[in-house]
């Protein structure tokens, strides 16, 4: 018995021959393809790394160290992350189940659907935070007295909770697209183009642009650690979720093309702890191996001190007047 989901980015085999009536209801049992299971494979041990890692960032800037507005954004984003690495590690246990047991097809539609949508609640809520956080960086250096002055205080914590709300609203669009019509590819294919442009390509834009001005401008300042942390951050955004929306795009079934995207996927939520351990831990040349250590520099101190340097002396004594 035929079955697809097209707009789902992991794989579900399609029998294009009609079993008995007797095997109707049970998954068509097929052997994965070596390639398309060596990449689950890698997809797994990506995953459970990038577990550890984001566990850890939630405990240094959740319990171990003093939280700033940057490290708001950051401990959201690795809630994300956990979360969508948690989940791509169901959809893959989904997955060696139904390869090794014929399992009622049903079942397994349910269970990959639910996942699917959750999959996409944490991809978009990750994609929304990512860009809010570079957006304020980008302020900060552009307007930093109107920041300094300007800011409210619990902006943060506000922007992270409508954060959550848009992705919601997200979800619930494509939930009731897909009950209440027929067309839930195009809605979805729509959707992907719009949210990779608004929260992918244009933070991507942005930062480049602040970071070539940072460095090329008169005064040839150097960005400081946590621009870069937020740059490579979007950078690697953009390149591993680039073909998972051309593959979703053009509503591509290709299996392999596929399982690459969720490849990517798992290297760009894997790969933020890293980027924050080896940003804060180069140290004039010098490099060292302590994971609170790198945070407390990334996050604290460049979340504090960056700004006040970049005012204007005479900016700092007139609003201190």
């Amino acid at each position: 018995m035929e079955e697809t989901i097209p707009t789902d980015p992991t794989l579900i085999y399609t029998n294009t021959t009609y079993p008995e009536p007797e095997e109707s209801y049970y998954f068509w049992c097929e052997s994965p393809r070596n390639v398309i299971f060596i990449i689950f494979c890698v997809c797994t041990c990506i995953c459970v790394c990038g577990l550890v890692g984001n566990a850890a960032v939630l405990w240094l800037l959740g319990f171990r160290m003093k939280r700033n507005p940057f490290t708001v954004y950051v401990l959201n984003l690795a809630v994300a992350d956990c979360s969508l690495l948690l989940i791509l590690l169901a959809k893959f246990t989904l997955y060696f189940i139904a390869w090794v047991y014929c399992i009622d097809y049903r079942v397994f539609d349910l269970a990959n659907t639910i996942l699917f949508f959750m999959y996409l609640f944490c991809y978009v809520a990750g994609m929304y935070l990512l860009t809010a956080m570079s957006v304020e960086r980008c302020l900060a250096a552009l307007f930093p007295v109107w920041y300094r002055c300007h800011r409210p205080k619990h902006l943060s914590r506000t922007l992270c909770g409508m954060l959550w709300t848009l992705a919601a609203l997200f979800l619930l669009l494509l939930i009731l697209t897909s009950v209440f019509t027929e067309s839930l590819e195009e809605v979805f294919s729509v959707l992907n183009i719009v949210n990779f442009l608004l929260f992918s390509f244009f933070p991507l834009l942005s930062n480049l642009a602040l970071f070539i001005k940072l460095r090329c401008g008169s005064q040839g300042r150097h960005p400081g650690k946590l621009y870069v942390a937020v740059l490579l951050s979007v950078l690697f955004l953009f390149f591993f979720g680039l073909p998972l929306t051309v593959s979703n795009f053009l509503l591509s079934s290709d299996k392999v093309s596929r399982a690459m995207s969720l490849l990517l996927v798992s290297l760009n939520s894997s790969i933020n702890p890293l980027l924050y351990f080896l940003v804060g831990s180069c140290n004039q040349h010098r490099f060292q191996y302590s994971v609170k250590a790198a945070y407390q520099r990334l996050f604290e101190e460049e979340a504090t001190s960056e700004e006040r340097s970049q005012v204007p002396e005479d900016a700092v004594m007139e609003t201190s007047v």
